[in-house]
């Protein structure tokens, strides 16, 4: 079989992600995904913008007060970094170096698992200092579904992106897997560019009020 095949980098084809029908197919199946998703986010970003100026939590806390913008801002920071983390993973590939694509990979979940983390801690933090759940009003509900739907897209990333590195660890880089690695780093950035539009949108415009 094709996938099968033992590579060299100089034998390795310049798009293995684009190499088979099956690869192509891959790729058509992840937009038409990818477009689903997009028009949900769409969704609960209309949802939080019409109800971010209800009462947030029961002693009348505004968004300016409650928001820790330099922990939302390390967040980001953790996330976008390991967008481009996946990217030097992605040329790793492409050159045949599955070492060092996993070693990327790895830095990518660390970072990920890092963000996650600090967004756990701000929900905890909300919930039990100023008593800001997702039942305590409106507010409440459309902020905890957009930035937990975004959570949870994350820790979905994380165990699709763990899962590969660890099925495919001694089996290597070839036709069949390369695809499926090159379609998670599109899916971690899709979430990283949804997670800038978070950050702008309910954090950065809730602070200016």
């Amino acid at each position: 079989m094709q996938t099968e095949e033992k590579f060299t980098p100089k034998t390795w084809p310049a798009a293995p992600e684009k190499a088979t029908m099956e690869a192509k197919n891959k790729f058509l199946g992840f937009w038409f995904f990818l477009g689903g998703e997009t028009v949900l986010f769409g969704s609960l970003f209309a949802t939080y913008l019409a109800l971010k100026d209800s009462v947030p939590s029961p002693d009348h806390a505004l968004a300016k007060d409650l928001f820790d913008l330099p922990l939302a801002f390390i967040a980001t920071m953790l996330l976008l970094t390991s967008s481009l983390t996946s990217v030097y993973a992605m040329y790793h590939m492409k050159n045949y170096s599955f070492k060092n694509m996993q070693a990327w990979l790895l830095i990518t979940v660390l970072l990920g698992a890092g963000f996650l983390g600090l967004e756990i801690y701000e929900f905890n933090h909300y919930v039990h200092e100023y008593g800001h759940t997702f039942t305590s009003s409106a507010f409440g509900s459309a902020f905890y579904t957009l930035v937990g739907f975004h959570g949870a897209h994350v820790a979905f990333g994380l165990l699709w992106i763990t899962s590969l590195m660890v099925r495919n660890a001694k089996r290597g880089l070839n036709l069949y897997n390369a695809p499926k690695f090159y379609v998670a780093s599109l899916y971690w950035h899709f979430i990283d560019v949804v997670w800038v539009f978070i950050f702008t949108v309910v954090y950065l415009m809730g602070m200016v009020g």
